[in-house]
């Protein structure tokens, strides 16, 4: 019976998991981590330091932000030596106020072993993308399958030409599960290919379901108050891609007074996708009733829009974002003082459950969820931070006690 393999991935299913930051080194500089995703041995000299920039409960198995590079647990590490000791490396890391011994895995091991026919599709790097670096690599492969009779005495290691796979043999994959290691998926990538979803909408143009996304995201809105009729568009968009390669913002006018600005874009479909789709799945909300004279320099779309880019530019922290509560804290420049960290951050609250506003507006691509977004005064934070998940359960309730909800306010008292 041939072996079966399975992609290793980060399960996010949970809210309340830390969410780990790019290696650095001993002077908090980032450190170079392609080597550690090459698929061949590597060497660092020094002390690594793996900053967790979301708190919340600790996995035997996470990636590094954007590298993407596993961070293991001692639990886990035991067993790729024990099962796998060639085809691993273990760089021992230190974790922030976390004294439990992790290890950062370069996996050493590239094996050439995609199946092409049995993939759902593979997509190359041609010369007119403008990366000769990677012609000839895949671009993209959804629904991976690989040929096990390629993999040889393989058990963990990336495939050519598309390293950021992590694949792992059968006998690792219940290794890992028998000793009850936390935050691993696995996907199987051997046998016949996964049936795509019949359910899927017809194929149709790019400009035809912005057009409907736009549609139904403005009837969204309308539903809330009066929406001013031109959106806040950015001369030259900044900060990371958003999926439709749009950055809008609308701005509503509410009852008493209120104002209330939202993202108008992050669930536009991405310009290569030939059926509906939500984009990332999500739109932001953030809302005040305090006076705003001047939307467009106020300090609300700031925050705003610097927790959109985190957003576009983190998979890890959307995936957090559409499935709960998240703190996260983002540039205070420009912000009001009293919402200011010593360090110059901003803290905020995303997910904040609203009387007054749906938690998920309808599109022909299905629900878009409405994220709220509420920024913390300083005090605020520290107590999220030193308590977590209890400390944000308890911020929540006390902002439904005191009718705050998920309202932002430069002018108010702690509730701390």
């Amino acid at each position: 019976m041939a072996q079966r393999y399975f992609e290793l991935i980060d399960e996010m299913s949970s809210p309340d998991r830390w969410l780990l930051g790019d290696p650095v080194d001993e002077q908090g500089n980032e450190v170079r981590t392609r080597q550690f995703m090459s698929g061949e041995p590597s060497r660092f000299d020094g002390r690594l330091r793996v900053p967790i920039y979301h708190p919340g409960a600790s996995l035997d198995f996470s990636r590094a932000d954007t590298s993407g590079i596993p961070v293991v647990s001692q639990k886990v590490a035991d067993v790729l030596l024990t099962l796998a000791p060639g085809d691993i490396q273990l760089i021992p890391v230190e974790m922030d106020s976390r004294p439990a011994p992790y290890f950062l895995v370069n996996v050493s091991r590239l094996v050439k072993c995609i199946d092409d026919e049995a993939c759902e599709e593979v997509l190359y790097w041609k010369p007119e993308d403008g990366r000769p670096d990677k012609v000839g690599q895949y671009r993209d492969v959804y629904g991976l399958r690989i040929d096990p009779a390629k993999a040889g005495d393989a058990k963990v290691f990336r495939p050519w030409g598309y390293k950021g796979s992590l694949i792992v043999s059968e006998d690792i994959k219940e290794a890992l599960e028998r000793t009850g290691a936390t935050g691993t998926e696995f996907r199987e990538v051997t046998g016949p290919r996964r049936a795509r979803d019949e359910q899927q909408p017809p194929a149709g143009s790019h400009k035809e379901w912005l057009r409907q996304m736009d549609a139904a995201r403005e009837a969204a809105w309308r539903a809330l108050g009066t929406l001013e009729e031109e959106a806040i568009v950015p001369i030259v968009p900044s900060g990371p891609a958003w999926p439709g390669q749009r950055q809008a913002w609308r701005v509503i006018h509410r009852t008493g007074k209120r104002l209330l600005l939202v993202t108008d874009g992050l669930s536009d479909p991405s310009p290569d996708q030939t059926v509906p789709s939500a984009g990332f799945g999500l739109e932001l909300a953030i809302e005040t009733d305090e006076p705003v004279k001047d939307v467009q320099g106020s300090w609300i779309l700031q925050v705003l829009q610097r927790v959109a880019n985190e957003l576009a530019e983190h998979e890890r922290v959307r995936e957090a974002a559409l499935k709960g509560q998240l703190t996260m804290e983002v540039s205070g420049k420009g912000v009001p003082k009293s919402l200011v960290t010593r360090d110059g951050r901003v803290g905020v609250l995303l997910g904040v459950e609203s009387n007054t506003l749906p938690q998920h507006i309808t599109t022909p691509a299905g629900d878009v969820r409405l994220v709220t977004v509420k920024a913390l005064l300083p005090t605020e934070l520290d107590y999220r931070v030193q308590h977590g998940k209890q400390g944000r359960e308890e911020l929540v309730r006390r902002f439904a006690e005191n009718g705050e909800e998920h309202l932002s306010r430069t002018r108010r008292r702690a509730v701390v």
